[in-house]
């Protein structure tokens, strides 16, 4: 496999069979998999997907401002899911708690975050993240 075509969500799968079967279609199957293609879509800056997959109750005007602002700013470098609570195929309700290493203006970061998904209709959905500090 060329690393080039590999998934950026770190599944080791190659992004057309991975992250981008959900950029097309939005229907991932569990809270992770709609984390790690959220996280996929911010690398490649795809933000209509990231609007669409945060959920109605928090998709706020500036909202695709804040979301532009992140992918343009960022380079996004790495994802490493730390743990993942209920959000499985029968669930509601989900969360999953995960670190992304980025750069910014040449120096290196790293974003930790608990996020919290919660079922729309069929489709899971960002609701919103606690940070957490390194």
């Amino acid at each position: 496999m060329k690393e080039a075509n590999l998934c950026p969500c770190g599944s080791g799968k190659m992004y057309a069979q991975c992250c981008e079967l959900y950029h097309k279609n939005y229907n991932a199957p569990t809270c992770e998999t709609l984390m790690r293609s959220r996280y996929s879509a911010f690398v490649f800056g795809l933000i209509d997907y990231l609007y669409e997959t945060t959920h109605p109750s928090h998709r706020t005007k500036k909202l695709k401002e804040e979301i532009t602002f992140t992918c343009k700013g960022l380079a996004w470098t790495k994802l490493e899911v730390l743990e993942t609570w209920q959000g499985g195929e029968n669930d509601k309700v989900g969360k999953v708690s995960f670190r992304a290493s980025y750069v910014q203006d040449g120096h290196e970061g790293l974003h930790g975050e608990h996020s919290r998904f919660k079922r729309y209709g069929k489709a899971w959905m960002y609701v919103d993240g606690e940070v957490k500090g390194e």
